[in-house]
């Protein structure tokens, strides 16, 4: 009979005096791939109530937009509150000390994989064996607006630079400046919420890009129509008055509408002729909005008649002193 090569005496001492107890390259010392998946998810605070976020609804007024730092040593104490579940004593605090650099790579790596992997862009062994170095700097936004609900699969794109209004989306130079989206979710019908990793110089809100849309523009109170050029480009500064019927409310008069588009095509050459539907359908071409973010505030593009701006200036409520002492009551509570 072969004798044991450790006593259980010898086993539970040895476990005892090492913290480490498995190396972290084992593979019994893999996460299983439902935890691994729940923390990357929990980094994001995906699963968090939103009344820990926000505490108070005052904090995202409606119509306003909060720009944010995600505080990594929060996150942090997050995944060691869950994993404190497992911890009875001194021995396992020592042993989850000694894993825990191994534990935040791994989930430094799975966590820019956690949009992809709700999306079933990629599965869970791709992203895990994936080579990831250090998660960096998290940012992101919220968003309070009916925006949201009237769109709820806006879209939103966030560059490392300033970019001109209207760039070459397919040119490498806009790609490479692109910063990686991690989540984006809508929280509620009117709240959506956004990360980053990296910190961008600009941000993108754009209405869904879901097809060919048709409309006009409500300018002070009237409708109009951009002169286009055959290309479809706008220009602003060149305006046709849009004309409706008398017997229908709010009702286009489709006939009188192209004859206003043929004078104006005489006074613009560069507008196309009207001499088919197609020339037609150029003029009255609805593009999706787009709201920029950038520098210490938002600048709306003119591209479509639904251009959503924020009438909130953060900066200057948050320096008031209303607004300080509110702050300072909500902390004494």
């Amino acid at each position: 009979m072969r004798q044991p090569l450790i006593k259980a005496e010898g086993a539970l001492r040895e476990r005892i005096s090492n913290y480490t107890q498995v190396a972290p390259t084992a593979p019994e010392a893999e996460l299983p791939p439902y935890l691994a998946s729940f923390l990357a998810h929990l980094r994001l605070l995906i699963g968090v109530p939103f009344e820990y976020l926000v505490p108070d609804a005052r904090l995202v007024p409606p119509e306003s937009i909060r720009f944010f730092y995600l505080d990594r040593s929060w996150t942090d104490r997050l995944i060691d509150g869950v994993i404190a579940v497992g911890k009875l004593g001194t021995r396992e605090q020592a042993h989850h000390q000694e894993q825990n650099p191994a534990l935040a790579s791994r989930l430094d790596g799975l966590e820019k994989y956690v949009r992809d992997l709700q999306r079933g862009a990629v599965d869970f062994e791709s992203a895990r064996n994936a080579e990831v170095g250090q998660a960096g700097t998290v940012t992101g936004f919220l968003l309070r607006s009916a925006a949201v609900a009237g769109w709820p699969h806006m879209e939103v794109r966030a560059f490392d630079r300033i970019l001109p209004e209207r760039p070459d989306l397919t040119s490498p130079e806009v790609e490479q400046a692109r910063v990686p989206l991690l989540r984006l979710e809508r929280l509620s019908p009117s709240v959506l919420i956004a990360f980053f990793d990296g910190v961008p110089r600009l941000v993108w809100c754009e209405e869904p890009h879901h097809g060919v849309q048709f409309g006009v523009k409500i300018e002070a109170g009237k409708a109009v129509l951009f002169d286009r050029s055959a290309q479809g480009v706008a220009d602003v500064r060149d305006e046709v008055r849009v004309p409706f019927r008398r017997s229908g409310r709010r009702v286009l008069h489709v006939a009188e509408l192209r004859r206003a588009l043929t004078q104006s095509h005489a006074a613009h050459p560069t507008m196309p002729a009207q001499n088919g539907s197609a020339d037609f359908a150029i003029e009255v071409l609805d593009v999706p909005w787009r709201q920029r973010f950038q520098g210490q505030g938002g600048i709306p593009e003119l591209t479509g008649s639904r251009v959503f701006s924020s009438n909130v200036a953060v900066a200057g409520i948050a320096a008031e002193p209303s607004t300080i002492r509110l702050v300072e009551q909500l902390v004494q509570r």
